[in-house]
């Protein structure tokens, strides 16, 4: 068997899904298709396989046939990066980070990373550190801090920092040990309900209502993969909330966008009226935050029993950084990835994955633990909560192993990927990106609905 099969099949057996059903995948192309020490390419198509198997197996279970699936590894990385390849109007995307964004040498000569994209938390880490906006000035106020000080106290204040850890010390750590003996997609029944089975349709999760309150890559990418097998997604944000522009026209294929502020009664009311009449709800807030709006997993399965509530975090539900705030290259400082890259060049300074392989993974483990749950309701009833976190997410990548040579692999650019590409008109202009890697024979994976602005549409199904 491929390392991908392998990695296929645990993941299936994980969630109890039926095991006939991986006779019916079809998997091409080999590492190393990234740049990396790590099986990115692996853990590309071995994540959409894993969604694009599930969605099957929803079309089955609601009278479809039992359709043969396929992946191909080059096209599974390259959608791992597909925020990097779009293009509207055939200009380039627009950049993605933050200007002093990244990784700083401290005082102590260890690496810190800091993550500023989002406004308030650039703003915040400037406060710290009492510099000016400007990259040599961030550089000289961290050189008065220790690392680990640093990381402590930018999360006491709501801020985003790691220190580069090695895997060692990361799997030595209070939140290792935690994240550790996490499973790698958590589905827990939140509440009773009666089955729910599915009828017949003409695509798999066809007439599957989702609302998906998730920015960034992670979320959004599962309301994306859900999308492209036919579900009905409703993008939910709200104009004070901070967003990345490129990130919004990449994962908002195939949704609907619509804008709702939950600091309003009007607001909550409108959210709760959706919520009556969806299937699914994926939530990427930081831990707590839309159970203070009154939306936890179990008001939400009280409001709609049987809904299926998946819930993304940066570091898990267990542990002293339970309810810290991160992103993926933040996860892949803490938990030892950089340092495994740097290791594998030779390196002294952190080196990060060619991918935002963390956040691209566990948005379709989002995915396949949203269909996993649905299977169970149409099954047994009940509410559902699905829980994925980066750094389990991040554990699995390095328990795929390594490669010795992966750093041979030619970093693939624009010019290389035409053939991964589709455009189409889009609410920002014309729109090329990549498509869907993870394909249904007889139901071919594709977004009904054009890429909109936030807000673009009502608050209605």
């Amino acid at each position: 068997m491929t390392c991908t099969q392998d990695a296929l099949a645990g993941l299936w057996h994980d969630l109890g899904l039926p095991a006939d059903a991986l006779g019916r995948v079809r998997l091409t192309g080999a590492e190393p298709v990234l740049p990396s020490s790590f099986r990115v390419g692996t853990a590309a198509q071995t994540a959409i396989a894993a969604a694009t198997l599930a969605a099957a197996e929803v079309w089955r279970s609601r009278g479809g046939p039992a359709a043969e699936i396929s992946v191909d590894m080059r096209h599974a990385a390259v959608e791992f990066r597909s925020e990097r390849y779009f293009s509207v109007e055939g200009g380039a995307a627009p950049p993605l980070w933050d200007k002093i964004a990244g990784t700083y040498r401290c005082g102590d000569g260890r690496w810190i990373r800091i993550h500023t994209n989002f406004p308030h938390h650039r703003d915040g880490i400037l406060a710290l550190l009492g510099c000016d906006y400007d990259r040599q000035a961030v550089q000289r106020a961290l050189h008065t801090w220790s690392a680990e000080d640093f990381e402590t106290t930018a999360a006491q204040c709501g801020m985003i920092a790691a220190m580069m850890r090695s895997r060692d010390e990361w799997r030595a750590h209070a939140q290792g040990r935690a994240v550790a003996a996490l499973p790698l997609i958590s589905i827990e029944k939140i509440g009773e309900a009666d089955p729910e089975p599915l009828t017949p349709a003409s695509r798999p999760l066809a007439d599957l209502r989702v609302l998906d309150l998730t920015r960034i890559i992670a979320g959004p990418v599962c309301g994306r993969c859900l999308a492209a097998h036919g579900a009905e997604v409703l993008q939910v944000t709200a104009p004070h909330l901070p967003a990345v522009a490129p990130l919004v026209i990449d994962t908002g294929r195939g949704k609907r966008a619509t804008g709702i502020d939950l600091r309003e009664v009007s607001g909550k009311a409108s959210l709760a009226a959706l919520l009556t009449d969806a299937d699914v709800f994926v939530q990427g807030y930081r831990p707590g935050g839309l159970a203070a709006r009154g939306f936890s997993p179990e008001e939400a399965a009280a409001m709609r029993p049987g809904i299926v509530y998946a819930s993304l975090s940066a570091y898990g539900h267990a542990g002293p950084w339970s309810a810290k705030r991160g992103f993926d290259s933040i996860a892949q400082t803490a938990i030892g990835i950089n340092r495994q890259e740097a290791d594998a060049l030779g390196l002294d300074e952190p080196k990060e994955l060619p991918c935002q392989a963390l956040d691209h993974a566990s948005g379709y483990f989002l995915a396949l633990g949203v269909l996993a749950g649905l299977m169970r309701r149409a099954r047994e009833g009940g509410s559902w909560h699905v829980r994925v976190a980066l750094a389990r997410t991040g554990h699995w990548l390095q328990e795929l192993g390594r490669l010795e040579q992966g750093f041979d692999a030619a970093d693939p650019q624009q010019a290389d990927i035409g053939d991964l590409l589709e455009s189409g008109e889009s609410g920002f202009g014309r729109l090329t990106a990549v498509r869907h890697a993870g394909q249904i024979d007889g139901a071919p994976a594709h977004w009904a609905h054009p890429a909109m602005p936030l807000g673009a549409h009502a608050p209605a199904w």
